[in-house]
């Protein structure tokens, strides 16, 4: 299935959830915020939400600095 990762088209099995797809990036779910469809995923679902053909998502990561 394909979606849209950060204005990027993307395939992506089916059946991914948002915890699978960060673990793919090598992403931490503790340092990054998503975004599906315009509406910001509780971090706590992120095991629970299913990525469906056609989603548009929007990953930022924090960094830390000073």
């Amino acid at each position: 299935m394909t979606v849209t990762i950060n204005g990027e088209p993307r395939d992506l099995p089916a059946g991914l959830t948002l915890k699978g797809l960060l673990e793919e990036l090598e992403l931490d779910p503790r340092k990054v915020a998503v975004e599906r469809n315009l509406e910001i995923a509780p971090r706590s679902a992120y095991d629970e939400i299913e990525i469906e053909a056609g989603d548009r998502l929007e990953i930022v990561q924090f960094v830390g600095g000073g």
